[in-house]
């Protein structure tokens, strides 16, 4: 049992892919040819007939259809904002010791 499903598995969706191929092929062979599709339908020229191979002349084939959402992609990159703080300090902290700034503010008369 085991043995039959794996060769199933192995073959068998190839095989049935090929013959929906086909199947395909053939419609499409007896749309184009009135003649050939005459040979399997004897009404095939008759107004009122209906089968695969008049519906797939004129187009009338639903398609399968999937919706698929689309999602927009997120931020690949996050970016922190960078907050710089300055504070300002006096200049006597950077002098040696026993310098003084120069005393330009201040005005003698």
């Amino acid at each position: 049992m085991q043995r039959t499903k794996r060769h199933f598995n192995r073959f068998g969706k190839t095989v049935v892919a090929g013959l929906l191929v086909g199947m395909v092929f053939w419609l499409d062979a007896m749309a184009a040819c009135p003649a050939l599709h005459e040979m399997i339908h004897h009404d095939a020229a008759d107004y009122n007939h209906q089968c695969a191979v008049k519906m797939f002349a004129h187009g009338k084939i639903e398609p399968a259809t999937c919706k698929i959402p689309v999602v927009p992609p997120s931020a690949l990159v996050e970016t922190t904002p960078h907050i710089a703080v300055f504070v300002l300090s006096t200049v006597i902290k950077n002098l040696p010791q026993g310098r003084a700034p120069p005393a330009v503010s201040s005005f003698q008369a």
